[in-house]
């Protein structure tokens, strides 16, 4: 969801130019910084954003500069004005001060100079401006979308990785059971010739045993979930927060295949896959 767009306007008259940032989040939040004359138009501004951004931390400003004589008009309130004045020096007098510097105050104190625009003209101006911003914000969907198409050939290695080793995986599996029987069947036949043994018990208990080193349920649900990834990964429509909760799927299963396997080999695998993951997590945040 990173982005920035950028957009400019000039003529003999006006310049004008629009920024917009985007940034992660997981919610629509924006921020607007404009030139008071046009803060009614924030609302236009907001809505125009949502419209073609669904998420990140949007912050927008544009500049407007009037290159010829500004039509604002000035209006003093010298009513107001007196009032200050003779205020101030009534103060100034009762404590003896120097009075030099009352006619800077009282034009300082608010509303003793209004500016007004005219409202025609303003229009005329925003019609100028809009079109700025809705370059600027085309423009930073455009960057976006670049990036985006960066993401996803990256997203596609990381998972392109953890196939790889959950294929590794596959093969190693059987040699590892094999060893596992073989080591039991070592250790049986060391304790029978010391110990009367519960064949039926035995046999229960190693059922029990071999199950919890089982991780074929784990290595379907692991490919499942990476293709299921792939899928939406390579799909049209923006899945940034489900594609997130299957990286957490996929994470379960690769811990559980860590934790049950009992292997130094699939463990290397396993580490390999962890930290292909940890790229995928980091990296879906930036998608919608």
């Amino acid at each position: 969801m990173t982005g920035f767009g950028e957009a400019r306007y000039e003529d003999d008259h006006y310049s004008i130019r629009a920024e917009i940032k985007t940034l992660n989040s997981k919610y629509l939040d924006i921020a607007v910084r404009i030139p008071r004359s046009f803060n009614d138009k924030e609302i236009h501004i907001r809505n125009l954003i949502s419209e073609h951004l669904e998420r990140g931390k949007v912050s927008l400003i544009f500049e407007f500069s009037n290159k010829g004589t500004s039509l604002a008009k000035v209006n003093i309130n010298e009513g107001l004005f007196h009032e200050y004045y003779d205020k101030l020096k009534e103060l100034s007098d009762g404590v003896e001060s120097n009075s030099a510097d009352l006619f800077k105050m009282a034009v300082q104190f608010p509303d003793v100079i209004e500016t007004t625009e005219d409202d025609a003209n303003l229009e005329k101006e925003w019609a100028l401006i809009l079109p700025v911003i809705k370059d600027a914000i085309n423009n930073c969907n455009e960057f976006r979308i670049k990036e985006g198409k960066v993401l996803t050939e990256n997203l596609n290695k990381y998972i392109e990785s953890i196939c790889n080793n959950l294929e590794e995986i596959e093969l190693l599996d059987p040699l590892r059971v094999e060893r596992i029987k073989s080591r039991l069947n070592e250790n049986l036949k060391d304790f029978a010739s010391r110990e009367e043994l519960d064949v039926n018990r035995l046999e229960q208990e190693l059922i029990y045993y071999i199950e919890k080193l089982d991780i074929s349920e784990e290595k379907v649900r692991l490919a499942s979930h990476l293709n299921y990834f792939s899928e939406i990964l390579n799909g049209k429509r923006s899945m940034g927060k489900k594609m997130n909760f299957i990286a957490q799927e996929i994470g379960r299963e690769i811990n559980t295949i860590g934790s049950k396997s009992n292997d130094a080999g699939i463990q290397k695998l396993v580490v390999n896959m962890k930290e292909e993951l940890e790229k995928i997590k980091e990296q879906v945040l930036n998608i919608l």
